[in-house]
């Protein structure tokens, strides 16, 4: 007897964004694995974004799909959040509560027992070296401390897929490798995905198993590094060799490079 099939972390079909008149992405169909990290590239307003807002429900698709291991993400998002975590682009806090306010809020929200919030909390605490600015108030931490905040909340309950956007900026080199090596270990515990948002490709080259290319809301191309090199016919290329000419964004680089020249 053939086992069940078991429903991916996340399947996005035939999703379409829009703004008014203005459309951020056009069927766009994906799935992330599980056990892996797909990366989802593109150049600032290809809809990487909006993408990530349909999933968690801060953007109502125009059309298409989206399930959170098998969890109706439109019709019904409280099922499917509750089996992700969420970073956003932008570190949207309450600034008058401190970061062990807004943890306890989070947790009470997810339903996690006080005893195992409280201990995840120091155990992540201590390794981002938090400790002496969880009872500040929010509106005084820099942004890096922020952005270790909006990581925490995300790994809190222990969820089953990471929706990250952009998730390591303004971290310092230290919390950069420990984030890392968090998604890595993620990543690799059984029937978990991440689908992570960057426009830096040394990280997504780094951490991501597969790649979607993200360019003016429609996804170009997606695969393995090797399956990229080789759609572009560039054999030994980097990421980011890859992405310009699949985008066609290589097209006048030299010469806009060489403007510079003498000016």
């Amino acid at each position: 007897m053939a086992a069940p099939e078991v429903a991916a972390p996340l399947s996005i079909a035939h999703l379409t964004v829009d703004y008014g008149e203005r459309r951020a992405v056009t069927d766009l169909s994906l799935e992330v694995r599980a056990g892996e990290i797909y990366g989802l590239l593109g150049s600032n307003g290809a809809g990487k974004s909006s993408t990530i807002k349909s999933v968690v429900g801060l953007v109502q698709p125009s059309a298409g799909s989206i399930h959170v291991f098998g969890a109706d993400a439109i019709g019904d998002g409280l099922t499917a959040k509750a089996r992700l975590g969420y970073v956003p682009e932008t570190a949207l806090l309450y600034e008058a509560l401190t970061p062990r306010e807004f943890l306890e809020f989070v947790a009470g929200v997810r339903r996690l027992p006080p005893a195992v919030a409280t201990e995840r909390l120091r155990t992540y605490a201590t390794a981002f070296g938090l400790e002496s600015e969880l009872e500040e108030p929010i509106a005084t931490l820099s942004n890096g401390t922020r952005q270790k905040v909006l990581v925490l909340a995300a790994f809190l309950h222990a969820p089953r897929l990471l929706v990250l956007d952009e998730p390591l900026n303004s971290l310092d080199p230290r919390s950069v490798r420990l984030v890392k090596e968090l998604l890595l270990r993620f990543a690799r515990t059984a029937g978990k995905g991440i689908l992570l948002s960057t426009h830096t490709m040394e990280i997504a080259e780094e951490l991501c198993d597969r790649v979607g290319i993200l360019d003016e809301g429609e996804l170009r191309a997606e695969g393995t590094l090797a399956e990229l090199r080789s759609r572009a016919a560039q054999g030994d290329a980097t990421l980011e060799e890859v992405f310009l000419r699949l985008t066609h964004q290589d097209e006048g680089l030299r010469e806009a490079i060489a403007s510079f020249d003498g000016a």
